[in-house]
């Protein structure tokens, strides 16, 4: 496991990273008419207590379930498998979906205590891949301070999955990007 000062190096550089893509990259979800202002996203300071390790609970009957989109479409996703952790003695769980049952990436939407308040609205997600996120133990890291919004939250030419309510958390979850605010005049 990574020493705590690792992980916030990592996760700086990351941010980093991401934010100049944001502000120059021509496929930003960033209105280009904004890019100039665009300081940056704003983030929860880095909390490695936020990051888990974690058994992926795969469920025996994977049923599909159709999840809308912010375009009215409906999309089918498969309930892959359950997160099971605590947060400030919480119990909480997760629900992992995968769009195809080949894909090697889970996708967890999520909204919690903080959505529509302190981050998006419509919640947030979470991508684990199966190279990336694993440890060499063979279980899932579940880093919330991973979280980001959807291309929906910087523009209206993005359609985005709702965040099925199976995934709605009681709790705050402090950690991740926060809201956009668009820096228009």
């Amino acid at each position: 496991m990574m020493e705590a000062s690792e992980l916030i190096e990592q996760y700086r550089q990351e941010r980093e990273q991401k934010d100049r893509f944001f502000k120059v990259h021509p496929q930003s979800p960033i209105p280009f008419e904004e890019r100039s202002s665009f300081q940056g996203l704003d983030y929860y300071p880095p909390d490695p207590s936020s990051r888990f390790e974690l058994d992926l609970h795969q469920h025996s009957d994977k049923q599909v379930i159709q999840i809308e989109d912010t375009g009215g479409t409906m999309r089918d996703m498969i309930r892959w498998g359950e997160f099971r952790f605590q947060i400030a003695d919480a119990e909480c769980t997760l629900q992992a979906y995968k769009s195809d049952p080949y894909e090697e990436r889970l996708f967890i939407p999520f909204k919690d205590a903080t959505s529509g308040k302190e981050t998006y609205g419509a919640g947030r997600y979470l991508d684990l891949d199966y190279q990336r996120d694993r440890t060499p133990e063979g279980k899932w890291i579940l880093d919330l301070n991973m979280a980001y919004n959807p291309w929906c939250a910087y523009s209206s030419n993005y359609v985005c999955p709702f965040v099925p309510p199976e995934n709605w958390l009681k709790v705050p979850v402090y950690a991740g990007e926060r809201d956009y605010h668009s820096k228009k005049g």
